[in-house]
């Protein structure tokens, strides 16, 4: 299945972040202003990169900046690795004084700027060394084309913004691969009316997907809730998950669960999917209406204070006295009967 190109937006925040918006495939990465894709191949027009080499060995392509206004353009140029954003798992590269450890350590520029006539377009070579002791699996990227100019915004930011667009680079590295899921930290929030029936129950669900393998992952999640007895409470697929999981990547995620029992023990299990791999992890919540917690807890309460009570007001020594009388005034125990003796 085709991977889409991405264009990105660069915020002066530190760290500075780098996130993908969505394009129609087979198009390059484009912001309006101007894009960056891969050359043509001599079979078709090429949305991204993405090839294979052995360790030790040199690829070698070339890179399209297009520029669409009607004035030239400067850009800096530099190849990064890609992760997954903490908000919501999207694919985002690090910006250009982050280090890296694989594309963007691995690529080599020619020039690290460049300025394309208005209208025009601009190509530049470039080489992807992959070192000897390289790791077996994917090393996601980008090569990014970056203004360096800073738009003042619209008055409502204090920060200024640099826009950037990058092509993305899919690089496996030849040796063994493993595909490998991992769901950890469930955690579930219980929320219900104080009175059962009047108002709604929802429980928020967190989880940790951590992809613990060395290939890219485009994962599924199911999401099952029993009751007592077995019964069925839920059962989705959940939707809001990223598309692509990066080797070693992690992100914490949120399922909202409307009308969740207002009075029942919930066992959810999370099963995270993806080809070559599956994994689980569940919790459980009980859930109790306010009203009924407050009403056993108050019968709870005054049950203990009444055996409390109770014990205080027993005499002292009450048990031990009594026993004491009734062996004072016990008759004398009967004596062995002597035999009359006639002569």
């Amino acid at each position: 299945m085709p991977r889409k190109p991405y264009v990105l937006l660069l915020t002066l925040l530190p760290p500075l972040l780098l996130w993908f918006l969505p394009a129609s495939p087979a198009r390059a990465a484009d912001n309006g202003s101007w894009s960056v894709y891969p050359v043509s191949s001599a079979v078709a027009a090429r949305p991204y990169f993405y090839v294979s080499a052995d360790p030790g060995q040199t690829i070698e392509d070339k890179v399209v900046v297009a520029n669409k206004t009607d004035e030239p353009l400067t850009f800096r140029l530099y190849a990064a690795d890609a992760y997954n954003t903490a908000r919501d798992g999207g694919f985002a590269v690090k910006s250009a004084g982050e280090r890296m450890r694989g594309v963007g350590a691995w690529a080599d520029l020619p020039k690290d700027r460049v300025t394309v006539p208005g209208g025009k377009t601009v190509t530049v070579p470039f080489t992807i060394k992959v070192p000897e002791g390289a790791e077996p699996g994917d090393h996601p990227g980008a090569i990014v084309a970056l203004d360096e100019r800073i738009d003042a915004g619209d008055g409502s930011v204090a920060l200024g913004v640099q826009r950037a667009v990058g092509a993305r680079v899919y690089l496996s590295v030849g040796g063994p691969t493993l595909p490998a899921l991992a769901v950890e930290n469930v955690h579930i929030s219980h929320h219900q009316p104080l009175i059962p029936g009047l108002g709604d129950s929802t429980a928020t669900i967190s989880y940790t997907l951590r992809n613990t393998g060395n290939v890219t992952l485009e994962p599924k999640v199911a999401l099952k809730a029993h009751g007592l007895f077995g019964r069925t409470l839920l059962t989705r697929d959940l939707k809001k998950i990223p598309s692509q999981l990066l080797p070693g990547q992690s992100v914490r995620l949120t399922e909202q669960w409307r009308g969740a029992p207002q009075l029942d023990w919930a066992d959810v299990r999370l099963t995270a999917s993806a080809t070559g791999t599956k994994e689980s992890a569940t919790a459980s919540f009980v859930a109790i209406p306010w009203l009924v917690a407050g009403f056993v807890a108050a019968a709870t309460a005054a049950g203990v204070w009444l055996l409390l009570r109770l014990r205080r007001s027993r005499p002292k020594g009450a048990r031990g006295g009594g026993a004491m009388r009734l062996r004072r005034g016990a008759p004398p125990a009967p004596t062995q009967p002597q035999p009359t003796i006639h002569a």
